[in-house]
């Protein structure tokens, strides 16, 4: 069993026969009420975002969670299909166990998370930022550079990511999966 001083940012717990991640969690003090401890928390299976405060040190229950290596291989009517990099074995996925959907092209690495009591996958996770190719991006103004002025670039998966004005067609760039925002030019 765990309890509330076990509690940490990732973590996945049950809680109300659904599972949940915890996106963030604090404990608040005052001079004459026991502490508590409260959590944001976003579902795995249910993509419900909630809060949660219980009294510090009540018990918790995490699940086993494993993230496991797959490679995205290609989109049909049925969902988004993944292989295991180990094993070979492929598994589909509805668009809405995925994590930021429109940044995937094929061959892209990827972590689908798998309960280990179920052995379920629960949902697929980006590595912490990705190498795409702009495929259209208007020319930037010259000499229009004093503020950090963006224009919008389409990257190679479709998906329009705000770019700086001296990024041009062509390039590659990185982008943050957890924002979708532009971090910098790859060479």
């Amino acid at each position: 069993m765990a309890t509330t001083a076990d509690m940490r940012n990732g973590l996945i717990i049950k809680l109300d026969e659904g599972l949940y991640s915890v996106i963030e969690f604090g404990q608040n003090k005052t001079a004459r009420a026991a502490a508590k401890v409260w959590a944001k928390l976003k579902g795995v299976d249910n993509n419900r975002s909630i809060e949660k405060t219980w009294n510090s040190g009540d018990t918790i229950y995490p699940v086993r969670v494993e993230r496991r290596p797959y490679q995205f291989l290609y989109k049909d009517d049925s969902g988004y299909n993944f292989m295991d990099t180990t094993s070979f074995e492929q598994i589909f996925m509805d668009e809405n166990k995925i994590d930021r959907p429109e940044l995937y092209k094929d061959g892209q690495d990827c972590f689908i998370l798998v309960n280990t009591e179920t052995e379920l996958a629960m949902s697929v996770e980006l590595p912490p930022s990705v190498n795409l190719e702009i495929t259209y991006s208007e020319p930037g103004l010259k000499g229009d550079t004093a503020t950090r002025t963006l224009k919008p670039a389409t990257v190679e998966t479709g998906a329009t990511v705000m770019v700086p004005l001296f990024v041009n067609t062509g390039e590659t760039i990185k982008i943050d999966t957890k924002t979708g925002a532009y971090v910098e030019r790859v060479k």
